[in-house]
């Protein structure tokens, strides 16, 4: 996988979606599955297209899922912040679903921190509305590690 964000179509009916969301920083990679509403994807790819022109310290939440055992599946939340002109700063929290693990019930979680450009955000806006129009089955945002 390249480094970045990649949104992948698992499977769909008339409601809904899931998807397979990786996180990979080029030193790990973690991915989770999330449902979500058509139109949930549809509302992520227009706040996307909103916040692309706030660059000037811009701040972006992108949410699939609930953190917590008593929601279903994953859970993937983005911080997109522009903090310096052409520098797009990233944190990624995810979630795996809950399951039983001895006598505790568990998820496994990671945290990313990643960058990207404008430009890369475009497409991954493009992309991102391809997928939710189902024009196509997979939407990455590229990006790289600061370490």
């Amino acid at each position: 996988m390249e480094t970045g964000i990649s949104f992948l179509r698992i499977w769909a009916d008339e409601d809904m979606v899931e998807l397979r969301i990786e996180a990979n920083d080029g030193a790990s990679t973690f991915g989770i599955n999330v449902y979500a509403g058509h139109q949930r994807l549809k509302e992520a790819a227009a706040g996307l297209d909103r916040f692309k022109d706030h660059v000037h310290g811009g701040i972006h939440d992108l949410r699939f899922g609930e953190f917590g055992p008593e929601y279903a599946s994953g859970a993937f939340h983005a911080r997109l912040h522009f903090q310096e002109m052409g520098n797009l700063y990233i944190t990624i929290a995810a979630q795996s679903e809950y399951f039983d693990f001895g006598k505790k019930h568990v998820a496994t979680e990671s945290t990313f921190y990643m960058m990207t450009q404008p430009a890369l955000l475009d497409d991954f806006i493009r992309a991102l509305k391809a997928l939710s129009d189902g024009h196509a089955d997979k939407a990455s945002l590229s990006a790289w590690s600061p370490f």
